[in-house]
């Protein structure tokens, strides 16, 4: 039996669907793995619903670092470790359960300095791991092409030619080194927003950061990384926030499941590999209404679930998961 919960500080966000998520894989036991810890609202209430052991998994120093102070009251329930969660498996297995909540988080945003937000002028650095290349140096030296190409596929901006033009345009006069002035060559670019739309630079802001930290590849290393890990019976749980994330998400399982749809009945017969999951429900659940009052950032947010097999693990197709590919992609 888990021990009982000791008393925390209030979380500094609100996780987003967190209570239908710990509703859909009750009971909660065994070893869970967070691997996008942030501010630790799943670990909590993973913790709080029973898990024995949670491992708090975070490529962000500064999630590591905040973790230690309120895990502390946890004690040996709560491992924290600093990786990319598409290494997930190198720090655990026979796993019970596995949780990503996909994109940047709210203290991640809310921090200028970090360079995440259009709404927070500070350097252009979108870095979730605070190494390597920044959005200044992105912005700042990719071909034309490419920027237009990363607008494009991993934002669906429409007006990507246009703005990756205007960029180009404004490094030549001067290197483009904070989120306002990125943010307003962009605005430049696009029609005022009618009431309630989203800010103009919300989708170029979206495809530099997620170029920055290649998240789509991490997505899929990490979907493979956790079915790797996932004991028979684990159950894996991704809440998504835009509709490329959850293409992806949403094809790795049905695939991983079998219900990708059969062929040609005029083809000849193929052998199927046994599912490594089994959808546990057939379409993703999405905030209520109660969620939405309490918290805006739950609108796009979507969660899948799925449990573990005892089959052995599969091989992906990146493309054929609708994962966006760049010019020499492989």
């Amino acid at each position: 039996m888990a021990a009982p919960a000791p008393p925390t500080p209030p979380a500094p966000h609100v996780p987003v669907l967190l209570r239908p998520l710990l509703a859909a894989v009750a009971p909660v036991h065994g070893t869970w793995l967070d691997g996008t810890l942030g501010a630790g609202g799943y670990a909590r209430g993973l913790l709080e619903a029973g898990a024995a052991r949670v491992i708090g998994l975070d490529r962000d120093p500064l999630a590591i670092a905040m973790a230690r102070d309120w895990g502390a009251a946890w004690g040996d329930r709560l491992h924290l470790v600093q990786d990319n969660f598409a290494n997930l498996d190198a720090h655990a297995t026979a796993l019970d359960g596995v949780v990503l909540d996909l994109g940047v988080s709210s203290m991640q945003l809310d921090r200028a300095e970090r360079g995440f937000s259009f709404m927070r002028d500070g350097p252009l650095d979108m870095r979730m791991s605070q190494e390597g290349p920044s959005a200044a140096d992105l912005v700042n030296t990719a071909p034309e092409a490419q920027l237009a190409d990363i607008l494009y596929l991993y934002g669906e901006e429409r007006a990507s030619r246009r703005i990756a033009r205007a960029i180009v345009r404004a490094r030549e006069a001067a290197p483009i080194a904070t989120t306002g002035a990125l943010a307003a060559i962009i605005e430049r670019c696009l029609p005022r927003p009618k009431p309630g739309q989203a800010h103009p630079a919300t989708r170029s802001f979206q495809a530099i950061r997620i170029a920055v930290n290649d998240e789509y590849r991490a997505l899929l290393d990490g979907l493979e990384a956790a079915e790797r890990a996932l004991c028979q019976g684990g159950k894996l749980a991704v809440v998504t926030f835009h509709s490329i994330e959850d293409r992806i998400v949403k094809r790795f399982l049905q695939t991983r499941a079998g219900a990708q749809g059969g062929g040609s009945r005029h083809a000849p017969e193929t052998r199927r590999a046994p599912p490594q999951f089994t959808l546990a429900t057939r379409k993703p659940i999405a905030p209520d209404a109660a969620e939405l009052a309490a918290n805006p950032r739950a609108r796009s947010a979507r969660l899948r679930i799925a449990i573990r097999t005892d089959a052995p693990p599969g091989r992906s197709d990146p493309a054929a998961l609708g994962l966006p590919m760049l010019k020499g992609d492989s």
